[in-house]
């Protein structure tokens, strides 16, 4: 990979583009993006990430820049069906893998995206992190799947720790995920 400092200081040029905010120029194909970075440069990332964040909250532009850390989310998810005081007896109890079985019984793609549409309001640019912290209970490739069914018209940007070729997500490098095509590098 190209040097990742270089790489990020081309994210906010690039959301400015107007073909961004108006997915111009991808074959009408919805306007996913995936910056992909190795993934023991996550702190580096989440410190640009806040940056951003503050850039475009100042920034004069209408771009709204929402972030769902799907961690976060996670938690959320977890408090609200009450079992997020449980979880570490029952992986004390009951082992990692009923822990799993519990965690993907509540942490199916459908219900963060149902918090993502609660939560978009009128952002008009949309940051998933956190992509990493919640493997192996959600998988990116299900999320980016399944959000396009709530964000059409939105610009998606997911911050991978790993690797995207532009057809396969690798995850730590190590984990390929299933097959996916429908996102672009945001920056090569």
């Amino acid at each position: 990979m190209a040097n990742l400092n270089s790489r990020l200081d081309r994210i906010i040029p690039k959301i400015k583009e107007d073909k961004f905010i108006e997915g111009r120029g991808l074959g009408n194909e919805v306007s996913f993006y995936v910056f992909d970075y190795e993934p023991e440069k996550e702190l580096l990332v989440r410190d640009y990430i806040s940056h951003i964040l503050k850039e475009f909250s100042y920034d004069g532009t209408n771009r709204k820049i929402i972030e769902f850390d799907l961690y976060k989310l996670l938690i959320e998810i977890a408090k609200e069906k009450r079992i997020y005081d449980r979880i570490p007896q029952m992986e004390e109890k009951q082992g990692k893998d009923a822990l799993f079985k519990a965690m993907a019984n509540f942490a199916k793609p459908d219900i963060f995206l149902q918090k993502i549409k609660e939560q978009i309001a009128d952002n008009n640019v949309v940051f998933i992190t956190g992509v990493g912290k919640v493997y192996p209970f959600v998988r990116s490739h299900n999320i980016l799947n399944n959000l396009q069914e709530v964000l059409d018209k939105i610009p998606v940007i997911m911050f991978f720790p790993g690797k995207y070729d532009g057809l396969s997500l690798r995850l730590f490098d190590r984990f390929k995920d299933d097959n996916y095509y429908r996102a672009f590098r945001l920056v090569d």
